[in-house]
């Protein structure tokens, strides 16, 4: 599915691109913007999220989300199937104790 609202849509979809490499960059930045934001809610507020708070972390995870889509949409692969198998990976690890700890493969 194209992303409509990807600039350099219909361009190279290689991972060696500009074009990818914008969006890996773009997701790393918004990112920042994510934590960024809670510490200023953790170091000001005392970790009280106010509405206003809350509609500002949902635009940045918004830019998240979408960045994340776009890459899939890159390399290929279904934005759903990766919330699954995270999803399916996760119960595994809580089934067999070892949501704690560190290590790719455990």
């Amino acid at each position: 599915m194209a992303i409509t609202t990807d600039l350099s849509a219909g361009a190279s979809k290689s991972i060696t691109s500009p074009h990818f490499f914008n969006k890996l960059l773009g997701l790393v930045g918004e990112t920042g913007e994510i934590a960024d934001k809670f510490k200023k809610v953790y170091r000001d507020q005392n970790s009280e999220f106010t509405p206003e708070n809350k509609a500002e972390m949902q635009k940045e995870l918004g830019d998240v989300l979408w960045y994340i889509s776009v890459m899939c949409t890159y390399l290929d692969i279904n934005l759903e199937d990766v919330a699954n198998d995270n999803l399916k990976k996760l119960l595994s690890r809580q089934a067999r104790g070892t949501l704690h700890g560190s290590g790719d493969n455990r």
